[in-house]
């Protein structure tokens, strides 16, 4: 660590702190030289089927290289960002060159983003504020937000997430992400989601903590016990109403490739240090986002008929509220809300653990 130059240490120890799905964090850098980095970015497609073609982990990294040149700002740095367009898609390489620009000021962003997390569990149901909403809408220029935020619409998307983590419950295709992103008796991890985070009372986590020992008995309880009730009821139901709102990203057209897909990542890590330095928490909600994809393309993701056909239905309800184009346009959904604060939140990987040599 000490033969990095200082400057570029401070940039990547606060680039690491950028979301990614189930804090997998799929990056790496390599430091070229004191004005040259590169992220070797990597999916999760051939082992988790939240990440269809990889598109969940492509805003990852869009995240990322936002939260990267926030960071080089305070260095009185511009990051000029390319994708290596010989690189495969699964393994995309980001080359950042950092060039100074006098007069450029610090990124104001720079304060939130160590403290941006993610709140799983019911916040406040005080009304977004008008102001608040503004500053968001112009945090993403060039995407369009959709706002669920009366107690009648807040109820109505509730109830959708409940019976789109029915779908997520249910399916053995999801098992092997589910019982190996939960870190155990944890308040903080720094590679996976400690269970304190996860968003349900002590008796619920210990009854999931023996069930995600195996699908067989994961089967057994949705068979027999219901076994999906009370997570949705307290991952889904109760959340989903205790909030200030659901929020929808669209952007200008679908995205429909890599870099279209890191654009939106960038776009979302703006909007989401935006709503932490109005003192808003956030929570995503992609289960929805990423099953109708499934169905647009037309691809089947799990043997489980009943799943694949309420992930129809769910769809076209989707496209219901949407509609037909602005439902292909969906790159993010969320719920916000102004606290409060975690008590429990996933951290990241030392950045030692994420430089490779040159």
């Amino acid at each position: 660590m000490s033969t990095l130059p200082p400057h570029i240490e401070r940039i990547l120890n606060l680039a690491r702190w950028a979301p990614s799905g189930d804090n997998t964090q799929p990056w790496r850098f390599r430091v070229i030289a004191g004005d040259h980095v590169r992220v070797l970015g990597h999916d999760t497609r051939e082992h988790c089927v939240y990440d269809l073609d990889g598109h969940a982990s492509q805003m990852a990294h869009g995240a990322l290289l936002e939260t990267l040149a926030i960071a080089a700002s305070v260095e009185g740095l511009h990051a000029d960002i390319r994708r290596l367009p010989e690189q495969p898609e699964e393994h995309p390489v980001y080359d950042v060159r950092l060039n100074a620009r006098p007069g450029l000021r610090p990124d104001p962003l720079v304060e939130y983003i160590e403290t941006r997390c993610v709140q799983r569990r019911a916040m406040s149901m005080r009304p977004l504020e008008a102001g608040h909403r503004r500053d968001l809408e112009a945090s993403v220029p060039g995407y369009r937000l959709v706002w669920f935020t009366g107690l009648a619409e807040r109820w109505r998307v509730a109830r959708f997430m409940a019976a789109n983590a029915k779908n997520r419950l249910t399916m053995p295709e999801a098992w092997p992400t589910h019982s190996s992103i939960i870190e155990w008796h944890a308040r903080f991890s720094q590679d996976r989601i400690p269970d304190r985070a996860v968003g349900v009372d002590p008796l619920t986590a210990h009854l999931m903590r023996w069930a995600l020992g195996s699908w067989r008995r994961v089967d057994f309880l949705n068979t027999w016990l219901a076994g999906t009730l009370m997570p949705r009821i307290q991952l889904d139901l109760v959340p989903g109403v205790r909030c200030a709102a659901h929020l929808v990203l669209l952007a200008s057209r679908p995205p429909v490739d890599v870099d279209g897909h890191v654009a939106a990542g960038r776009a979302l890590q703006r909007l989401w240090l935006t709503a932490s330095r109005h003192g808003l928490y956030m929570q995503p909600e992609m289960t929805p986002v990423i099953f109708s994809r499934y169905v647009r393309a037309g691809q089947t993701f799990t043997r489980v008929e009943a799943v694949n056909a309420r992930a129809r239905r769910l769809a076209a309800r989707l496209e219901g509220w949407l509609g037909v184009e602005g439902a292909q346009r969906v790159v993010f959904m969320g719920r916000l809300g102004y606290g409060p604060a975690p008590g429990s939140r996933s951290l990241r990987r030392p950045l030692d653990q994420l430089l490779l040599g040159p």
